[in-house]
This record gives structure tokens, sequence and C-alpha cells, in this order.
């Protein structure tokens, strides 16, 4: 009875500790195992050579452009994805009445679409011949734009899928902060001086919706580029000229497209490291920017 009385806070635990430790950690130990062995996944002969996929990454060319594109793709989407989001929802809390409700859910709507149906009404509204898009830069007399084929617009097409896709999920989030802000600490702030939008904004919900900025902050990073793979996958494979590769496409094209798993996993072991980086950053650097009301 004892020993049951000692393990029972372990029972309770398991359901979720062995799925995470089957799914996640296993995985991650045997990428970092593969990644110091060429290796096609289908070979039975497995060629230790330890740091080498390592070293080859590193002097690698192609190797910095998906990490080049990959700061330009977060950066992008930082934009798209949290600056814009809760300029709109701080917009939308202005409007009162059904009109609100309306707002609220046409933004909301594009994300209950999968990426993979964005991508195809994008590749519709993008084509450089019979595209929406082209039509009307046209009509105000920009000439015609191949979005998806040229390397200056290919990159920032596919954020504008991605974020057009998730932009309602950030924007109902970032609704929910500013919304939660007390409004007597508002109306103090305007009996002291601070009346315009801006100035609200700045000082009063930004600093006090800054736990909901700082998750959308984090899932914007460590889920961002994810997010892309599919329309990339479908509208670009990386190109043209690799100008929409990045590190998890990377992976991908190196793993399925070129058998090499070493490289593959060398890739993930990288960007694991990245954005673990990333995430101690966060906790103790910008967490302590963060207030959290009592």
């Amino acid at each position: 009875m004892t020993l049951f009385r000692k393990i029972k806070p372990y029972l309770y635990l398991a359901p979720a500790v062995i799925p995470i430790a089957v799914f996640v950690y296993y995985p991650l130990v045997k990428s970092m195992e593969i990644s110091f062995l060429s290796w096609n996944m289908v070979s039975p002969n497995r060629k230790w050579v330890g740091f080498d996929n390592y070293k080859y990454l590193l002097t690698n060319s192609e190797f910095w452009k998906s990490v080049w594109n990959t700061g330009v793709y977060t950066f992008l989407l930082l934009l798209l994805l949290l600056v814009a989001p809760f300029l709109v929802a701080f917009a939308v809390t202005r409007v009162h009445g059904k009109l609100q409700a309306f707002y609220k859910s046409a933004i909301f709507v594009p994300t209950v679409l999968s990426l993979a149906v964005s991508s195809i009404v994008f590749l519709w509204l993008l084509n450089p011949i019979s595209g929406s898009v082209n039509h009307l830069i046209g009509v105000v007399g920009l000439p015609s734009i191949n979005w998806l084929s040229d390397p200056k617009w290919a990159l920032i097409s596919i954020v504008v899928i991605t974020s057009w896709k998730t932009f309602g999920y950030h924007f109902i989030l970032l609704l929910s902060g500013i919304l939660a802000v007390p409004q007597d600490v508002v109306e103090a702030a305007r009996i002291d001086g601070v009346r315009s939008s801006m100035g609200l904004i700045r000082r009063i919900y930004i600093p006090l919706s800054s736990g909901t900025l700082l998750f959308v902050f984090v899932i914007t990073v460590v889920f961002g580029i994810q997010w892309s793979f599919v329309p990339i996958q479908m509208l670009t494979n990386g190109g043209p000229d690799q100008a929409t590769t990045h590190l998890v496409y990377t992976v991908y094209q190196f793993a399925f497209q070129f058998f090499k798993s070493g490289l593959a996993s060398a890739v993930s072991v990288l960007t694991f490291l990245v954005f673990s980086g990333l995430i101690i950053f966060q906790a103790f650097v910008m967490e302590r920017r963060v207030h959290y009301e009592n």
C-alpha cells in the first residue's frame, strides 16, 4: 500500500507524459543520433561521420540562404500576425453594436480553412494572367507581377498566404487581451491627459496586455515557419532560386527529396537549438517585462 501511494502521482501523470516521451523526446534523441550518420533511410548500412554533416551545413551557402529566409519569414510574420492584428483588434473595440460582432466573425472566418485550401485560393488570385490581384493593380496603371515566380515577390506572397489564414486566430487572442484591460485604468489615463488612441495603446494597452502579446509572439516565432510549409510545397517548392525555402522546408528536402537523412537531422537539430535559445531568451529576458494582473 505504501508503494502504491508513492507511485500514484506518477500514474496520474503517465497519460500525459508517455505520449510526449514517445512522440517528442524519443524522435528528438533519434534525430540527434542520425545527424552523426550518413544514411539514406533505406540502406541497412549506416556510416558514422561524426560532425561532418554539421561542417557541411555551416559551410554551405544554400543552408545559410535558408537561414536568412527563416529570419525574413519570422520578421514579416511578426508584422502581420502580431502588430497588424493587435491594431485591428484595438480598432474593432472602438466599434459598438452588431457591427462589432460582424467584424469579429468576418476576420476569423479564414482561420477555419486549411492551408491547402488557402494556397489554392491564392494560386487563383495571384495568377499573373487572369488573377484578380494583377487585374486590380492594372486598374491603377501598375504593371502585372509574377507573384510566385519572381524572387522579389515569392517570399512576400507565401507570408501573405500564411498570415491571411492564421490572422483571425491571432486577432481573437489579442482582442481578448485588449478587452481584459480594466476600463477604470483607461479612464484614469484619459483624465491624466492621454487621449489619443496611439497614446492609450502605447501607455495602457500594450503594457497591460503584454502577457497575451508575449504568447502570440512565441507561437508566431515557433510555429510560423511550420505554417508556411504547406503553401511552399504546393506553390513554389522552395523556389524560385531558393527564394522561399527555409529551415523546415530544408529538412523536408534533405530527408524526402535527396534522401540524406543525416543532413536533414542535422538541420533539425540546429533549428531546435535556435528555437531553444529564443525560448530561453523569452523566459529570462522578455518575461520580466510582462505584466500579469493579480
